[in-house]
């Protein structure tokens, strides 16, 4: 199941006076003949929590290795506060980085694995003191600082990890995937955790996960990434309610894509008209750009497509036989085949819906065309 984006989400309002953290310029990365990222370019501002979003081998991984330093880009360069970091080496580029198997060391204490990095800086014994503690504080380590890391829980190790990688007070700090090993209860309070640190901290982050719903629920902006290339860069309610194409509308959620169809506008009214099934019709035109004729694809979140009432009728309602009932606990996901559109889901409250409607059994739908989402079908 993946989370809606919340209300927090989009709430970050950069200053024009605060500048950017990190900028990408078109950087690329080639493994042979084979391209992992793809001329790449993106601004990050300060304070700001970006996430990187994509499936396996989308090249989220790879430019985040290259901004770390430990992946040597092909082209374009990394500036971070305003200097080129291109060719520093990783230990020189002021970046905190926890790593998805959070890479610490077995045989030291919290507190050792905590104060490495300041050591390594030769700060003063009491100046690394004074820090770790701080870290300690922070991230609720109190009383662990003497434990080994076998000793401690994935969520415990997990913040030994993140108090590592902010006790240098990093200029920007890159989280890989760092709640993957995690259950899903613990994922999700890490996910609160997460979030309650970059406001405490004001830390520019860069977040990699493949998780649609750790991404809405605690990035700033989402950078949507496939095959190596970004494909939108938005916050979590533009990219959920707007997505650019269709690789991000069906990537983001849970969503319904329609066949493709012909846009129809006849005495000022707009319509679908789907191979196979009724014309769906818009109860306001469609985005600019869709003229008549053109070919175009509906999307449709679950939770804009309901059962219809005994009786109703309208342009929008459609008739098809139950596939499955998947109880989510709060909710039910009913999946409907309906001829000439295919298989349809609807997001429906507790449980009546499984019994009142068996697998089999007819159901009539229907779709909130108000918030479709229409894009060109050659996408």
């Amino acid at each position: 199941m993946t989370a809606t984006p919340t209300q927090q989400a989009n709430t970050f309002n950069p200053s024009p006076e605060a500048g950017s953290a990190v900028d990408i310029v078109r950087v690329r990365k080639d493994f042979g003949a084979a391209v992992g990222v793809a001329d790449v370019s993106l601004t990050i501002a300060k304070g700001e929590f970006v996430t990187l979003l994509g499936p396996s081998g989308c090249g989220k991984s790879t430019l985040l290795g290259m901004i770390a330093g430990f992946v040597t880009p092909t082209a374009g360069r990394i500036v971070v506060d305003g200097a080129d970091i291109t060719g520093l080496e990783p230990y020189r580029r002021d970046i905190g980085m926890v790593f998805q198997s959070y890479a610490l060391f077995p045989h030291m204490n919290v507190r050792d694995n905590i104060a490495f990095g300041l050591k390594m800086r030769k700060l003063p014994a009491a100046q690394v003191e004074q820090e770790v503690a701080r870290a300690i504080a922070m991230m609720k380590l109190d009383g662990f600082e003497n434990r080994r890391v076998r000793q401690l829980s994935g969520g415990q190790q997990q913040r030994v990890a993140l108090a590592r990688a902010i006790v240098i007070r990093p200029k920007v700090l890159l989280l890989d995937e760092p709640l993957s090993a995690l259950d899903k209860n613990l994922r999700a309070q890490m996910q609160v955790e997460l979030s309650e640190l970059h406001r405490k901290t004001g830390l520019t982050t860069i977040f990699v996960t493949h998780d649609q719903g750790e991404a809405l629920s605690l990035s700033d902006r989402i950078v949507v990434m496939n095959k190596g290339s970004v494909q939108q860069v938005a916050t979590p309610i533009e990219l959920y309610r707007q997505p650019a194409n269709g690789f991000v509308a069906s990537f983001i959620g849970e969503i319904n894509a329609l066949p493709p169809g012909r846009c129809e506008v006849k005495d000022g009214i707009a319509s679908l008209v789907l191979p196979g099934a009724g014309p769906l019709v818009f109860p306001a035109m469609p985005a600019a750009g869709f003229a008549p004729g053109r070919q175009v694809r509906a999307f449709l979140r679950p939770e804009h497509v309901r059962p219809a009432a005994p009786g109703e009728a309208g342009p929008n309602i459609v008739t098809g036989k139950v596939d499955a009932h998947i109880y989510q606990g709060s909710h039910t996901i009913t999946r409907v085949v309906v001829e000439g559109i295919g298989l349809v889901e609807t997001r429906v409250t507790g449980s009546d819906i499984v019994a009142g409607a068996p697998v089999g059994a007819p159901l009539a739908l229907a779709f909130d065309l108000g918030e479709a989402v229409l894009l060109d079908a050659s996408e």
